[in-house]
């Protein structure tokens, strides 16, 4: 059976690891993963990430904890493969009053919220994160 949504899986994977306090999580790697991964990292909200380029890529995240609880409280997919959100520049959603990220697929690549408003772009907007 296909795998119809893999950002979906990769979030689901996240969630599920940082209930089960794991340190890290593997999944099937893509470059729309990596660069969510990017993201997350430069944001503060995982440790690292690695690709394995071996048989078959694989994308390693390190999950980030304080005080024995994630960092990750919520992360939401919102664009789906049945349903595509787009959002314009002057309509880009803040996320718990900017405490929180959302991660956008602009033209000019995989950006968070902040950025997207500072260059005045808009994007699909892939999932929230807080």
């Amino acid at each position: 059976m296909s795998m119809q949504d893999p950002v979906s899986d990769m979030l689901t994977r996240i969630r599920n690891a940082q209930k089960s306090n794991k340190i890290f999580v593997s999944m099937p790697s893509s470059n729309l993963k990596i660069s969510i991964s990017n993201v997350l990292k430069q944001e503060g909200y995982i440790l690292n990430y690695d690709v394995c380029r071996n048989n078959l890529s694989i994308l390693k995240i390190y999950l980030k904890y304080f005080n024995a609880k994630p960092v990750i409280e919520n992360i939401t997919r919102i664009s789906s493969p049945g349903l595509r959100v787009y959002r314009k520049k002057y309509n880009i959603p803040k996320i718990l009053d900017g405490l929180g990220i959302a991660i956008i697929s602009t033209s000019k690549g995989v950006i968070t919220d902040k950025t997207a408003r500072k260059i005045g772009i808009g994007g699909e907007i892939i999932c929230y994160v807080s």
